[in-house]
């Protein structure tokens, strides 16, 4: 006959390996959801240059709703006067 005796050290282990593992998760969590919006921003920013550079070369209708949109410009004359200063 054998007698056994469960100790509460593997108990503590598991709780303590759960505590671990959910904090690594919401941290993973955290830096994941700060380079996404880094790198949203980084892209609206060459939207931004890009649209302005092309601007530079044509001025069309489509150019400025698209520079009004991302710049939150509303008068052509902000628009071109923001433009000058991306492009230099």
């Amino acid at each position: 006959m054998k007698f056994e005796l469960k100790t509460e050290n593997e108990n503590y282990l598991k709780s303590i390996s759960k505590c671990v593992t959910t904090f690594s998760f919401l941290v993973l969590l955290v830096v994941c959801f700060d380079i996404a919006l880094k790198l949203g921003i980084i892209s609206r920013n060459y939207q931004l240059d890009y649209n302005c550079m092309i601007l530079s070369v044509e001025r069309s209708k489509s150019n400025f709703s698209k520079l009004s949109r991302l710049s939150n410009l509303k008068s052509k004359q902000r628009i071109l006067e923001f433009c000058r200063e991306v492009v230099k």
